[in-house]
């Protein structure tokens, strides 16, 4: 996404200093914070695209600016940076609602790459087939899965989902009622092969969607697993796990 606005939300004055310097050459609008005091403020008053967000930080940390974010109904692109780089970040970040993690030390042309990858499954509208439309809406229990709009409606009412789960979400429900592997989802839904993590990443949208379509009926599931293989999506949510 050409000119995008970037918003670098880390302690470190140097890191942020590279970063801001690093995007804006690679053709990005960077804007930068010390730390979450004023991130309400900033994106009332100068919304970015995406937000690059450390996960350390002093006062409020990233995992609760995040979850802050998402209990709000904030769909604003999140890519958290973690600090150890261990799977315990990684995964309560994507659990908070994170879209993305990169872990310290990184090479700021990785950040690039994952930025990039968000925003694309942020803005674009899914690859259509010859027999799909962008006006193509998937309708299951009470719900109703707009492509073309990137939108999920519960009785009419949106559902807020970070760019990650839609992806997922959207792969599961034009595949129905065929089992696909977390290493097929990770790819189809997200552009990603085989790598450190994966399966546990995959598991946590899982999770999250689950609770967003399951909240009203704890007997339906949509999304069932499919023991030692991966999940399957089930329009009428019967033929139970």
């Amino acid at each position: 996404m050409e000119n995008a606005k970037i918003l670098v939300v880390d302690d470190d004055a140097k890191l942020r200093d590279l970063l801001s310097r690093f995007l804006t050459q690679q053709g990005f609008s960077a804007d930068t914070l010390p730390d979450a005091r004023e991130l309400e403020r900033k994106l009332a008053r100068n919304r970015p695209d995406l937000i690059v967000l450390d996960v350390m930080m002093p006062g409020d940390d990233g995992l609760a600016v995040v979850r802050r974010l998402r209990a709000a109904g904030e769909n604003i692109p999140v890519i958290m940076l973690t600090a150890r780089g261990e799977d315990i970040d990684r995964i309560l970040g994507l659990e908070m609602g994170a879209d993305d993690y990169l872990a310290k030390p990184f090479n700021p042309r990785e950040l690039t790459a994952r930025i990039q990858s968000v925003l694309r499954r942020h803005h674009a509208t899914p690859a259509l087939s010859a027999s799909h439309t962008a006006e193509e809406k998937l309708a299951f229990g009470e719900f109703v899965l707009n492509l073309g709009q990137r939108e999920l409606l519960c009785d009419g009412q949106a559902i807020s989902l970070t760019s990650a789960e839609y992806a997922v979400l959207a792969v599961l429900a034009r595949h129905p009622r065929r089992p696909l592997t977390r290493e097929q989802l990770m790819e189809m839904a997200l552009g990603k092969g085989n790598g450190e993590s994966l399966d546990r990443s995959i598991d946590v949208h899982i999770s999250r969607l689950r609770k967003a379509l399951e909240r009203q009926d704890s007997k339906t599931r949509h999304i069932q697993t499919v023991w030692g293989y991966g999940y399957v999506f089930v329009p009428d949510g019967t033929s139970g796990e």
